[in-house]
């Protein structure tokens, strides 16, 4: 049974307009490689800082311009209204993150960014949330809408939702839960907990 939900930020409540293959251009980092994890090998503490400050530039840039995608704003405000704990896990660092929460006005209080622990696909974010609510990992969801967001949940042995608005990627089928709309998500999180009712009946 689904009891608290934690969600991604970027591309999964807000827009994002973070162009990733030019960050990695800009700092060398070949297209298949984790950004992150490729700042955080650079071989000297002054490599990794100025790229890390490239990096915040972008974020802080696309801060200001966050969005609610459609249907969040609604999704969330009947979430909390029916008294789900909530919180956000997100790769972003905190600045900007805020920054984002702040212009969309969302009623949830936590959260957690690289600058708190280690990045997904890495579950000890997650792990801090369910611990914070009392909650059984198993009885937590993450939805995001990217590889690393499923993998972290899956790390977690968290509910795995995949928020999937275009083309479905492979990956999809890693994912315990996916969908297109998210006037279909609230549906979807009282589906499946009445089944969950229904199998202890």
């Amino acid at each position: 049974m689904i009891k608290g939900i934690i969600f991604d930020l970027d591309g999964t409540l807000v827009t994002s307009n973070l162009d990733f293959a030019m960050m990695k251009a800009q700092l060398g980092c070949p297209r298949d490689e984790d950004l992150l994890g490729f700042i955080e090998a650079l071989p000297s503490p002054y490599m990794r800082e100025e790229a890390m400050s490239l990096i915040h530039q972008h974020e802080m840039q696309d801060a200001h311009q966050a969005e609610f995608l459609p249907g969040v704003k609604q999704s969330i405000d009947a979430l909390h209204s029916k008294g789900f704990p909530m919180a956000i896990v997100t790769r972003n660092f905190a600045k900007a993150a805020k920054i984002k929460l702040a212009r969309c006005k969302m009623p949830i209080d936590i959260i957690l960014t690289r600058d708190d622990a280690p990045a997904k696909p890495n579950p000890a974010a997650l792990n801090l949330v369910a611990q914070q609510w009392g909650l059984k990992n198993s009885a937590c969801m993450y939805v995001g809408d990217y590889l690393y967001d499923i993998e972290a949940a899956n790390n977690a042995s968290m509910i795995s939702c995949l928020y999937t608005p275009e083309v479905t990627p492979d990956y999809a089928q890693q994912a315990d839960m996916i969908f297109r709309h998210w006037e279909a998500f609230l549906p979807l999180i009282e589906q499946n907990n009445l089944n969950f009712q229904h199998q202890l009946a």
